[in-house]
Formats: structure tokens, sequence, C-alpha cells
């Protein structure tokens, strides 16, 4: 019996308990979390940390909240095992903690200062990556064993009542099924989130990272308070990956069915009309996630002024055989062109292999004139260094090269919006980013699994 298992031993009898005997074990490189719902003597929330072989734990008599203002009281108990990390179950009467045991959530964290030197000061900062407790969170320890589990402001917008999660992440089950000790329910069953009833949340979208449906879901709704200004009203042309990104994606841009939070636009050409559509709120995103449409591609005008495009974008796409550092070269090259006409202008990752640099535009300009600038400003860059930049696309032109590509900038074409993820294997995401941050972040460094220590 290890000494730091020892008081967790001893107040159980493990003939007739199934919680796991108190066993040391190895640590892994990601750390682990846990939170389990028990409803023994009182209700409460067991939020455990892994550390040094077991898990440290405190329960949460309120559970955690995602409200930074709310300051939950956790009270330190004794450690636990790693193996404790995925109980479930009850623990029988005259036992210690006796009652039902759900797992709520699990995932790993990210320490942000020193583990073992932040945990001992009792002021212990850490970024949770689990299925619905996100981003960043703070322990302070009051006096004896009594400390506040804080959620940190992070500009992630995530539910605001732990109750919308009534069920175990591991088997599906109520603490109702759980007490009564009915069997694994079909955890693939539908879930409402904003009052969409989600199909298939479980399905696997990026099978090398086993990244489902519900995760992509829960990214999206965690990140709307950021995204919703670059991406509402605007037109959209999205991909869709039913059967996941191994099973041929498809782009789609008119809509089959009128959900909420959806409107649509009519657009006529020389030949004919056809009926667009935009997100109106977080109810239309959540529609179109459900129709599992997962890479969002916009237009660079609003619905309300169509023909006066205000959003510029010039993609940085290299050669294939290009360094990186010749592709950041290119974004400074680009920002400095940009700073002499008095553009300002933002960066963002690909997710791919090049950046995007955006400029808003608040002059009422035609999508001729519009794409006119965007052509002379690419032009200007080619003529400049005729050596590092094309503006033709064509693959054997851009041998060595990089393609300014200005082509996005004409009425009807799309670029992938901020915040959107890609369905590339990694599941990476098209994320702004600081100009102070382009030499320490690559294209395709942000995903869906990292995003949270860059949202600040």
């Amino acid at each position: 019996m290890t000494k730091k298992l020892s008081e967790y031993n001893a107040k159980r009898n493990f003939n007739k308990t199934k919680e796991p005997k108190g066993k040391l074990a190895k640590s892994s490189k990601r750390l682990r979390f846990c939170v389990q719902h028990h409803i023994a003597h009182k209700d409460h929330y067991d939020f455990r940390l892994e550390y040094e072989g077991i898990l440290l734990s405190w329960a949460v008599p309120k559970g955690p909240s995602y409200n930074p203002k709310d300051k939950r009281l956790a009270i330190h108990v004794e450690d636990h095992p790693l193996s404790y990390r995925t109980f479930e179950g009850n623990i029988p009467e005259a036992n210690y903690g006796a009652g039902s045991v759900m797992l709520w959530d699990y995932g790993f964290y990210e320490p942000l200062n020193n583990l073992k030197s932040s945990y001992q000061k009792g002021n212990f900062k850490f970024i949770l990556y689990g299925k619905r407790l996100r981003g960043r969170w703070t322990l302070v320890k009051l006096k004896a064993n009594n400390w506040l589990l804080i959620k940190e402001n992070d500009n992630l917008k995530l539910y605001t009542d732990i109750n919308e999660f009534a069920t175990s992440i591991k088997t599906g089950r109520t603490m109702e099924d759980i007490k009564n000790n009915a069997p694994i329910k079909d955890k693939n069953r539908p879930i409402i989130i904003e009052g969409v009833t989600i199909t298939n949340p479980n399905k696997i979208i990026f099978p090398k990272s086993k990244i489902t449906k519900l995760d992509i879901i829960i990214y999206y709704k965690s990140i709307w308070q950021l995204m919703s200004p670059k991406i509402k009203n605007r037109l959209l042309s999205v991909v869709r990956a039913p059967s996941g990104i191994n099973k041929e994606p498809f782009f789609k841009k008119h809509l089959e069915n009128r959900n909420k939070g959806l409107g649509t636009k009519k657009i006529t050409s020389a030949s004919h009309k056809e009926d667009y559509y935009y997100i109106k709120d977080i109810t239309g995103l959540i529609n179109e996630l459900q129709m599992n449409s997962f890479e969002f591609h916009i237009w660079g005008s609003t619905i309300d002024s169509l023909n006066n495009p205000d959003l510029m974008v010039f993609d940085l796409d290299p050669d294939t055989n290009l360094s990186l550092k010749k592709v950041r070269e290119g974004v400074k090259d680009l920002k400095n062109i940009l700073d002499e006409l008095n553009l300002n202008s933002t960066l963002k990752t690909s997710g791919g292999k090049g950046y995007h640099i955006c400029v808003n535009f608040n002059n009422q300009v035609s999508w001729s004139k519009f794409k006119s600038i965007a052509h002379n400003i690419a032009k200007l860059m080619e003529t400049k260094w005729p050596d590092k930049y094309t503006t033709n696309m064509s693959k054997e032109k851009r041998k060595n090269k990089i393609f300014i590509d200005y082509l996005r900038n004409s009425k009807g074409a799309t670029s992938v919006a901020p915040y959107s993820l890609r369905l590339r294997d990694n599941a990476s995401i098209s994320f702004p980013i600081p100009w102070n941050l382009l030499d320490k972040i690559k294209p395709n460094e942000i995903t869906i699994k990292n995003y949270q220590k860059y949202v600040k």
C-alpha cells in the first residue's frame, strides 16, 4: 500500500465495494482529469486532477460553474488512484461514500505554471480539455482543506448550467439508471443543444484523432462569441462531411431545408436565380452542424450590402517546397505594403500551408473596383519581388514562389471564415492571431484539441 493512497484504502472495504484498489500508477505524458457526479449523503461533484501517479481530489458541493463570477467551494479530500477516473456505479450502503457515482466528464489538463509549486502554494491555474469542461480554471486555497474552484475569463462562451448535462459521458446513463443498475444505453442517441436535436453525436468525423460530431459542436458553441461577428449575415459555402473526412466531403451553398437560425437570399445572375443562405445566430450554426457542415466559407460582403464588399482577403499559398520562413517573409512584405497604403490588416492561420491577411473596408466600393484594388496590391508584390511572388495561380508558375491569391475578392467567391475548422487530419482551425505571434505559430498549429490556449 503506497503512502499516498493509504487513506483512500483504509476507508474502503474492497470485498464490498467495486471501487478500484489504491495502487500508485505511472503518470501519462498528457495529464488527465475527471469529474464525477456523486449522490451520497449529500449531492456533490468530485473534481480530480492527475498528479504524480494519483488523482488529487476535491468535493465540490454545487459543482463547477462556467460563470467566472462564481467561486465554488472545493473541499480537498483524500487522494484517489488514477484508475478511479473511469469509475461509475453504486457504492453499497454502510460503505464510505455510499451512493451513486456518474462519470460526468473526463479529458486532459495543462498546468499554466509549474505544477508542483503552484499546487503546493495553493494557487493552481490550468486549462481543461474535457468534453464538457474547457478553458482556463483556477484552484485557490483558503485554509485547511477548503479551496475555491473558479472559471477564468478567457472569451470562451460555454454552458451556463451544468444541469444541461444529466447523463454519463461514459455510458449515457442518468443517475437514476445508475442507481437502479440499468444497462448501458446507446451512447449515440440524440441529444438537444440550443434547441436543436443532434443525431449521432458520437459519430467519428476525424478518424485519426477520434474527434466526434459532438466534439465539433462543443468547439463551435464555445467559440461562437468570437466567431459570430465574422460569420453572421454573410452568404456561405460550407463543406459537409456526413460520413467523416475520409468519405468525400462536398461543398454546398444552397439550402434545402428551412431551419431555424438560417436565412436565405435570392441571387440573380445573367442566366438564372439561386437561393443562397446565411447564419443568423447560434441556433443556425448548430443546425448546420447537425447537417454535418463542419467547414465554413464566407462572402466578402454582408446580406445588407451585397454589392459593396467590406472584407478583403489575401491568401499566401506557397509552393510545396518553400520553407515556412519564406512564407512568413511574404506575410511581412504584404503587411508592409498594406501599411504604406494606410490599410489596417489582420492576420489568421489558414489551417493549411499558409496564412491569410484580411483588410476591413468601410468605403462603399463596387465588386469590380474591390477586386481591382486587390489585384493591384498583388501585382505590386509580384513587380517588386518577381523572384518571390506570383499572381499566376498555375502550379508551374509557382516554383519556389508564393502565389498571392487575390481571387477571393470577387462577387460570389468565398474565403474560409475566422475560427472555422478545416477538414484536415489534425482538425486544424483558421484562427486569428496577433501580428507579433506570426513567427511563433505555424499555419496549421492551432487545432480543435489545443485552441483554448490561443483564445486570449
